[in-house]
């Protein structure tokens, strides 16, 4: 949401900045009773789906975490989008240009990424990084990990030049 603003808010920048400081004209205990109305069983979002049939009667959000997590979010969005984009503002808009250049995108990085699954998700939660890791670090296993460190980047090696390839390089370059 920084990057967005900060970027290509253009001259919708001002009104995005005021919907994020927004909701903090409004108490923070009605706007999470606000979240209770709209999480409801039969509230906004959930009603709606439920006389859909697209969700079960039995259904419910109240009393769970996702409940908990989306008035976390939304009650202290701001706290973490303001201070980005400030930070995001002040970056040279040439370094976003140099790394676009070397085919960085927002894909590569977290295809190998291990720490969200391993602090956010639960045991079921595995992707490859994880699975690299755990190689190195709990089997002492180098050579699959070594060889699995490989196969995932020689995957994104082809993925980018697949990309380049239909996309075109002197457009890549250009930008």
């Amino acid at each position: 949401m920084a990057y967005t603003i900060a970027f290509r808010g253009g001259r919708l920048k001002t009104i995005l900045l005021l919907l994020v400081i927004l909701p903090f004209f409004t108490s923070f205990i009605i706007r999470t009773l606000a979240w209770k109305l709209i999480l409801a069983d039969q509230g906004f979002v959930l009603g709606t789906l439920k006389g859909w049939g697209l969700l079960p009667e039995g259904f419910g959000l109240i009393a769970t975490p996702i409940s908990v997590i989306s008035g976390l979010v939304y009650n202290f969005l701001p706290f973490m989008v303001l201070p980005l984009y400030v930070a995001l503002k002040k970056i040279d808009h040439r370094l976003v240009e140099a790394a676009n250049d070397l085919y960085a995108s927002r894909f590569i990085p977290s295809v190998g990424d291990f720490v969200n699954a391993t602090i956010l998700g639960s045991r079921e939660t595995t992707m490859i990084g994880n699975v690299i890791q755990s190689r190195f670090l709990d089997f002492n296993d180098y050579p699959r990990a070594s060889a699995l460190g490989f196969v995932l980047m020689a995957a994104i090696l082809v993925m980018v030049l697949v990309y380049a390839r239909l996309v075109g390089s002197d457009e890549l370059t250009s930008g």
